[in-house]
């Protein structure tokens, strides 16, 4: 299986640069990973909030094939602990998914075409965080999710 992590907007943070640099490491010993970043939008002063949501949705479509297993990191999304992701995970393995990709949208979440496109989505918190944060945080928890499958102390180190 390959995981890609889709995401509107560079990580400008070093801080952040340097946290998701240290899991994407991390992670080639158990999946085959990527990040995809799609460029934020020019000239956004006289698009509604639609428009922005339609224009990043072409961006994001650009990237999925019609076999993907699409999830949406979402604030509405399905709340997972990280045992439950981890199972969530090893279900798509076993169920023999080829890509499943995760999509962080822009700064207003996504267009319409993007929901229904969605095979689901999951929230990583109640809170809100920052589009870069969120990078870390998942490519964090994709790494703990491994090293739960693999009986690995990381979980409770």
């Amino acid at each position: 299986m390959k995981i890609t992590l889709i995401a509107v907007g560079k990580t400008e943070d070093k801080y952040l640069i340097e946290g998701i640099e240290k899991y994407l490491n991390r992670l080639k010993h158990y999946i085959n990973f990527s990040i995809l970043i799609i460029p934020d939008l020019k000239n956004t002063k006289n698009l509604t909030e639609a428009q922005q949501k339609n224009k990043e949705a072409e961006f994001i479509y650009k990237y999925l094939n019609p076999t993907d297993v699409v999830v949406l990191l979402d604030e509405k999304g399905k709340k997972h602990s990280s045992i439950s992701f981890s199972a969530y995970l090893n279900k798509q393995m076993i169920g023999s998914v080829q890509n499943l990709v995760f999509i962080i949208g822009g700064p207003y979440g996504f267009d319409d075409s993007i929901y229904k496109r969605a095979n689901t989505s999951i929230s990583l918190s109640d809170m809100t965080f920052s589009h870069q944060m969120v990078r870390l945080f998942f490519v964090e928890q994709l790494y703990r999710a491994f090293t739960i499958l693999k009986n690995e102390p990381y979980h409770h180190a």
